[in-house]
């Protein structure tokens, strides 16, 4: 059975996020997507903790359901069918927590994802941390004093089958191989316990064959997730499963065992529109490539003259040991798409959050599911629910026809289906057909 699985959101608890990221809001939502397994996010948080356990119950599977009907907002769900209204959907309990501390002489910056079977380890989990002063109140997604490999081993201790994962490994300032505030390996960071972390996530700046060049990942469990902060982003990166039985334990298996015959394929960004893919000062209004930061400025901004934040590209290239290009035997294979409702704003020419764009990405979603319209339909499916411009720019992303700007010291990069001669042509044709 295929399963598409989100395991890293954040809650309404998390800074910068929205309040509709309660589980209710996220259910609706994975039923317009398409998505089978959410995160809840943020269990380490008392408050929503509290929320998850009322909304919440354990099935036995070690993910949880809706206890009665959640709605989103105004209590309506224009969905397609009665089936896909009774779609249940399934909770795994997630959380991200932020390590902020001094090692081997430097200061390390470490964001981990954890997944667990059941509230009992989230409970122990949470005494343990509060025993050691770790102020869970502040933030859905925590700051603790803690190194991330003490953070794992409370997380064993708890329940040996928690997963903990390394968190958008790339990026410069909170992740395992950050330019600002990484390690060079794994085994730097959780030494003995580097047996025991079997899957690492990409983040949004890098794909699976960026993190092929490194040999050293080549058995580790390659994960995409949106890390959304709201209802509308979840599932932008994804994990597509086969499931014989859509539980914990097997989930747990395939990550564990980098299963390839159940792990079938991840969903990505294009790298490129991620905020952190290519180096350069924001305040400086100045990017370039890392061959331009290592070859002609030396890695120094030539606007202000201080140290560039580099960026994921720069870093793989510094660590890697392969060459782009390079596919290890045991690879999970990934598809790289646009998020429909960036499709549906390019074809407008329209800002994503504007009406008209909402208006005709809600009308596609009461048709079939996001992931349905992207990954499955083929291009006369999609003219039925949209137009011939809109299924065209979605075959164009499926081939890879995009072209790209890319990210930077924290400014999102474009992913773009057309060129501006194209639109311009495109666009008067486009406004008549709704």
């Amino acid at each position: 059975m295929r399963t598409i699985a989100d395991l890293h959101i954040h809650s309404k608890y998390s800074r910068a996020t929205s309040p509709q990221m309660e589980v209710g809001v996220l259910a609706l939502w994975c039923r317009k997507k398409g998505i089978d397994v959410m995160a809840t996010g943020d269990f380490t948080h008392p408050q929503y903790l509290k929320g998850l356990k009322e909304k919440l119950i354990e099935d036995g599977s070690g993910l949880l359901e809706i206890k009665s009907k959640e709605q989103g907002a105004k209590g309506k769900e224009r969905l397609k069918s009665k089936e896909e209204r009774e779609k249940k959907i399934k909770f795994i309990l997630s959380g991200e927590i932020s390590c902020i501390y001094k090692d081997k002489d430097k200061t390390r910056r470490q964001h981990v994802c954890l997944l667990v079977p059941d509230f009992e380890t989230v409970d122990k989990i949470n005494v343990a941390l509060n025993k050691l002063n770790c102020n869970l109140k502040s933030d859905g997604r925590p700051i603790i004093g803690l190194s991330a490999k003490r953070l794992a081993q409370i997380c064993f201790e708890a329940n040996e089958k928690t997963l903990v994962i390394p968190a958008h490994i790339w990026t410069p300032w909170f992740s395992l191989f950050g330019s600002k505030s990484g390690y060079d390996s794994m085994e730097e960071c959780y030494e003995e316990l580097t047996p025991n972390i079997y899957a690492i996530e990409t983040g949004l700046s890098s794909d699976p064959e960026m993190n092929w060049r490194l040999s050293a990942l080549d058995n580790i469990t390659i994960l995409s997730n949106s890390d959304a902060h709201s209802p509308r982003n979840i599932g932008r990166e994804a994990n597509v499963f086969d499931l014989e039985k859509v539980d914990y334990n097997e989930i747990y298996e395939v990550i564990k065992n980098k299963d390839t015959k159940r792990f079938l394929y991840t969903v990505e960004f294009y790298p490129q529109e991620g905020r952190y893919h290519f180096d350069g000062h924001r305040k400086c209004n100045f990017v370039c490539s890392p061959q331009e930061s290592k070859n002609k400025h030396k890695n120094i901004c030539p606007v202000c003259k201080k140290e560039l934040v580099l960026g994921v590209e720069h870093r793989v290239d510094d660590l890697a040991d392969r060459k782009l290009g390079f596919r290890p035997e045991n690879a999970v294979p990934f598809k790289s798409f646009v998020p429909l409702q960036e499709i549906v704003a390019e074809c407008f020419q329209k800002g994503k959050l504007t009406k008209t764009v909402q208006t005709v990405f809600e009308e596609m979603l009461e048709k079939k599911t996001e992931f349905d319209i992207l990954l499955d339909l083929n291009r006369k499916e999609i003219e039925l629910i949209s137009n011939e411009i809109i299924a065209e720019a979605i075959m164009r992303v499926r081939n890879g026809k995009v072209y790209t700007k890319p990210g930077y010291d924290g400014e999102y990069g474009v992913v773009k289906v057309f060129d501006e001669e194209e639109i311009k042509k495109l666009l008067p044709e486009q406004n008549k057909l709704f």
